[in-house]
């Protein structure tokens, strides 16, 4: 079995999705599960964790919905406002729904991460989701890891998980010969709380997708880069595979940003760690429940 744990759905608006930018006309539509449900066929994955894409007050129950509508999305992590009083309330309403698994704020686009993380209120809410045996997942740049790393060593009560691996800034490594190395220091950082789990994913647009619309050879050998190096700090128990579909296809399609997962899964990991890395782990650190995913049918491009 394998399991997406990193995709986005959305029915396009423009003032919903700021960071969707007139540079990428590719988001710029609706994109639903039945959108991708070729290219998941093709690469044999199975099952899918949506990830919310918009600070909104109702985009967990969109996803609820879309994942009510398709079997195959077996997970969902949504948002809500860590400072509302009201958010314990909210999170015990989402737990009747057995898709839902956890938040995420997209803390990248915070001005000041590391003040967003020290707020008293954000600690309590964060608090509230441990304490509601939900996982967080932490969206950040290399240069915020630093605020990453205090956030999930201030909440070790259940897991946190490191979306797109920290986001390495890729398209700068050519001419930066020390971005590399910051980034690894600070990943190990992060990774040496044990209750912190990361994605490989989202590589593929850190690159210089804007004038190579497709992963060259020589980001194929830094993503890979990327993924030892996670592999190394992490170990493969605490690694899971993500697409970022569709923000993927600003660089390149399902089947390339697969196609390098498996590639690099197949010459690191042995036959036990491959099956953790592609659901194994996803299994464990979301809770999913699988068992009506072996029977669901992924919608076809007209549904």
């Amino acid at each position: 079995m394998k399991i997406d744990t990193h995709q986005h759905y959305w029915h396009y608006q423009h003032a919903d999705f700021p960071w969707i930018s007139d540079a990428m006309p590719a988001l710029q539509r609706d994109c639903l599960p039945a959108d991708c449900a070729s290219a998941m066929r093709a690469a044999g994955v199975d099952a899918v964790v949506a990830v919310q894409a918009r600070c909104s007050g109702d985009e967990t129950d969109f996803l609820l919905r879309v994942a009510q509508q398709h079997p195959t999305v077996v997970g969902v992590v949504g948002w809500a406002d860590l400072r509302d009083p009201q958010l314990p309330a909210r999170l015990e309403q989402w737990r009747t729904h057995a898709a839902f698994k956890g938040l995420r704020h997209i803390l990248q686009d915070e001005p000041d991460a590391a003040a967003w993380v020290a707020d008293a209120q954000v600690q309590r809410g964060l608090r509230a989701v441990q304490q509601h045996g939900l996982v967080y997942d932490v969206l950040v740049f290399d240069h915020q890891l630093g605020a990453a790393q205090a956030l999930c060593a201030r909440h070790d009560a259940h897991w946190l998980v490191l979306d797109h691996v920290g986001k390495p800034a890729l398209r700068n490594w050519a001419h930066d010969g020390d971005a590399a190395t910051r980034w690894r220091a600070q990943l190990a950082a992060v990774a040496a709380l044990p209750h912190v789990v990361c994605k490989l994913s989202g590589l593929v647009t850190e690159t210089d997708w804007q004038n190579r619309p497709s992963a060259s050879p020589g980001d194929a050998q830094n993503i890979w880069a990327c993924f030892d190096h996670a592999l190394a700090v992490f170990g493969p128990e605490r690694l899971m595979y993500g697409s970022d579909w569709p923000v993927c296809q600003l660089a390149a399609g399902y089947d390339t940003v697969h196609g390098l997962a498996a590639t690099w899964a197949q010459q690191s990991l042995s036959i036990h760690e491959q099956a953790a890395f592609w659901s194994g782990n996803a299994q464990r650190y979301y809770g999913l429940d699988l068992a009506h995913c072996g029977s669901a049918t992924l919608p076809s491009a007209t549904t």
